[in-house]
């Protein structure tokens, strides 16, 4: 063990399985105590068990670490709240908060009920805010703490079936930059994870899901055999970097989103104008006709182009067809 984080105590939400557990994991090898909590639940958020928290809180012990067990949902704030409580009981204080749970309800647009979209967004984006609220209390008292939550590419760049998942972890990258405003002050950092990882949850994506990504260009189309994990994208991975935010030295990163990936971690670029087009009073419809295609879009493409052989209004017709 390392010990870059002896003395520090963790909670890790989600870390029964997966990216969470492999943090979990982590932490515990640099030191700290850590509280495990997983709701232990299927991929849509049913069946809740206590077990997978145990087994992984049983792993950290056996090599010799400090680990306690939780199995509330943060999808509440009595949730949240005992989360929290429970890192105080245990250790004495909290000083790192590591925000993973998540399930999946996948669902096109129109199809998606209402009770799918509640239940991800609960987990996910308000799941954040039930453990944050209570950890930022402590934090800010006691001028210190790191808080990494877990956005995705489906959020900030888009997969077709996940609305309800992708607007939540837009949600967190906002949620993010904001927290990192509220509490840098008293010396708490609040950083994100866009990680790229096979997990359970990647491998519960419906072929059809696939095939749609695949015919956006965002992925390919095969699912993965039963079991198996492409090279470099186990959850370990993702592991480092997230601990990394939690020491000391990354005192300084505050309000960031990093794509984590294999042996790739990126710096994501901050929402700022990329193009602008600018006039002396109100626009007219005429003038943005002309200018939004010619400036603003120029070399953008369509993420989801429709099918060349639809006829839509205002669609130029293909030369072959006017021929």
């Amino acid at each position: 063990m390392a010990d870059r984080l002896a003395g520090k105590t963790a909670i890790v939400t989600g870390a029964g399985r997966g990216i969470g557990r492999s943090v979990a994991l982590l932490l515990a090898a640099e030191g700290a105590n850590v509280v495990v909590n997983d709701y232990g639940v299927a991929m849509d958020g049913a069946d809740p068990s206590a077990g997978p928290a145990a087994e992984v809180v049983e792993e950290i012990k056996s090599a010799g670490g400090n680990a306690v067990a939780n199995a509330d949902t943060v999808a509440t704030v009595e949730g949240g709240e005992r989360l929290v409580q429970t890192a105080v009981d245990s250790f004495g204080r909290l000083d790192i908060l590591i925000n993973v749970a998540g399930i999946l309800r996948d669902r096109m647009i129109f199809n998606m009920t209402e009770e799918e979209w509640d239940a991800v967004i609960a987990v996910h984006l308000k799941g954040h805010y039930c453990t944050t609220k209570p950890a930022a209390i402590l934090m800010r008292q006691q001028r210190y703490g790191r808080i990494v939550n877990f956005s995705s590419g489906s959020g900030l760049n888009g997969n077709p079936g996940q609305a309800n998942y992708g607007a939540a972890k837009a949600g967190i990258a906002g949620f993010t930059r904001v927290v990192a405003r509220d509490l840098g002050r008293y010396g708490v950092t609040c950083n994100a994870i866009s990680p790229g990882a096979a997990t359970r949850m990647t491998q519960s994506v419906s072929e059809s899901s696939r095939q749609l990504r695949a015919r956006a260009g965002i992925q390919a189309s095969a699912a993965p055999a039963q079991g198996a994990v492409p090279a470099m994208r186990e959850p370990e991975y993702v592991a480092p970097m997230t601990a990394y935010l939690c020491t000391d030295e990354a005192w300084d990163i505050n309000g960031k989103v990093f794509a984590v990936s294999g042996g790739t971690v990126s710096l994501l670029h901050e929402e700022v104008p990329m193009r602008t087009i600018t006039t002396d009073g109100k626009w007219t419809v005429a003038e943005l006709r002309e200018l939004v295609p010619t400036r603003l879009m120029r070399g953008l493409p369509n993420p989801a182009p429709p099918p060349a052989d639809l006829e839509l209004p205002g669609r130029p017709v293909p030369a072959t067809a006017q021929s």
